[in-house]
């Protein structure tokens, strides 16, 4: 038997376009506004298919919805071979036509692209946008209206910001701003003591703590060496202690 020709659940436009504006006049009413900060790659490398380096260059105001109600997902602190790392999760819902007025008529994006980041002020920190379902509603009244943004913190590695908002340029291009020129070996005369590359010697006895003001090396050393037990050599030996 056929369905009832008297009820159209999927091809009603009126319909698709009236969820449409509840959706986003919610999301307006209960959300906030961040920033979406696309990512430009400036170099990359073939053997390893990854970006060396990348720039974001633009910051684009956007409303959204969080969906973590119970507040941040995923697997939050722990600490590893390569020390404390943070895993905080977080999840935008972001409209269909919101995202291409606001982003979309700005820069090339059709849809939220894996790698961007999002400015969240609240916490300020940038988040990397790490899946976007395009889906979340299976098609309610035969279209869809919102994407969800599933992010993780954003974890610095060089990147350069120029996008014209002082509270992300500043945050992070002070990472940029670690010189060791005031460690570097002199001759007599106070010129630098140079390598046959032109590279300039510096001297080991000094700490990163010591020329930039926001690195935490020494404090995470200090807090690692109250958990972790490195007086045994194999610690499947019996009795086998560190000389």
């Amino acid at each position: 038997m056929a369905t009832n020709f008297y009820f159209n659940n999927f091809y009603n436009s009126n319909e698709q376009n009236l969820i449409e504006e509840l959706i986003i006049e919610s999301i307006k009413m209960y959300g906030l506004d961040v920033s979406y900060v696309p990512r430009t790659i400036v170099s990359y490398s073939e053997q390893f298919r990854e970006q060396e380096v990348s720039v974001y260059n633009e910051a684009l105001p956007v409303e959204a919805y969080i969906k973590n109600v119970d507040g941040f997902e995923g697997e939050g602190e722990f600490l590893t071979s390569f020390g404390v790392q943070i895993r905080e999760q977080i999840t935008f819902s972001i409209a269909y036509r919101s995202f291409a007025s606001e982003v979309g008529r700005v820069i090339d994006r059709i849809r939220p692209l894996e790698g961007d980041l999002i400015w969240f002020g609240p916490r300020n920190a940038l988040y990397t946008i790490k899946y976007v379902n395009m889906k979340p509603v299976f098609y309610q009244l035969g279209a869809l209206q919102f994407y969800d943004v599933t992010c993780e913190l954003f974890e610095y590695s060089n990147e350069v910001f120029n996008t014209g908002v002082a509270e992300i340029d500043d945050l992070y291009n002070n990472y940029l701003t670690v010189s060791t020129g005031t460690f570097d070996l002199k001759l007599e005369d106070g010129s630098q003591l140079l390598t046959e590359d032109g590279d300039t010697f510096t001297i080991e006895e000094y700490a990163i703590d010591e020329i930039a003001s926001n690195a935490q090396n020494d404090f995470f050393e200090e807090e690692a060496a109250q958990v972790l037990d490195f007086t045994y050599i194999d610690p499947f030996s019996e009795n086998e202690r560190r000389a």
